[in-house]
């Protein structure tokens, strides 16, 4: 009669994860416990192997359940202080996590800060080529408008030198 006991450090890390743990973290404490888990596993095997005995003997002095006693006590004093460890990774864990949130939060608030910078540098920077363009259009428009009209003045003496050209050809104006 040998008593097993298995842990499913995958799936206890997997659920640390869930829980808000990085993997890193999550690995780490599965294996700390599976690791505890066979620790105890190690420590009970004596006390199994003793029952078997005592089970296969049918008898057990007092010198042996005092000595079974005295395992027991000792495995429990090991049990708490394996416990005591793992409270204490476990509470250094956490606080590690809260530290990282906290980097990251503050982080994160600092890039917000600086696309903010940058959004209102672009908005300034923006608004300023808008006038720029308003104001080249403006100068463009005004200079269409003056070639316009030195292009009018153009077309009307060169009618004008046209006309006296045809005048003369054709004479009408007797000179």
């Amino acid at each position: 009669m040998s008593a097993t006991f298995t842990f499913d450090s995958l799936g206890y890390a997997k659920k640390l994860e869930e829980a808000g743990f990085t993997r890193r973290q999550a690995e780490v404490q599965a294996e700390a416990l599976r690791e505890q888990a066979e620790a105890q596993r190690a420590a009970l095997q004596p006390l199994m192997r003793f029952y078997e005995e005592a089970t296969r003997n049918d008898l057990a002095t007092r010198g042996d359940v005092l000595d079974t006693r005295l395992e027991i006590e000792r495995v429990r004093a090991e049990v708490e202080k394996i416990r005591a460890d793992l409270t204490i990774r476990i509470e250094n864990t956490r606080a590690e996590v809260e530290k990282v949130r906290a980097n990251l939060t503050a982080d994160m608030e600092a890039i917000r800060a600086e696309v903010e910078k940058v959004r209102a540098e672009l908005t300034a920077d923006m608004e300023a080529t808008r006038a720029e363009l308003k104001t080249d259009i403006e100068k463009i428009r005004a200079d269409v408008e003056k070639s316009k009209f030195d292009l009018l003045k153009w077309q009307i003496g060169i009618a004008i030198a046209l006309v006296a050209v045809m005048a003369k050809g054709f004479n009408w104006l007797g000179f």
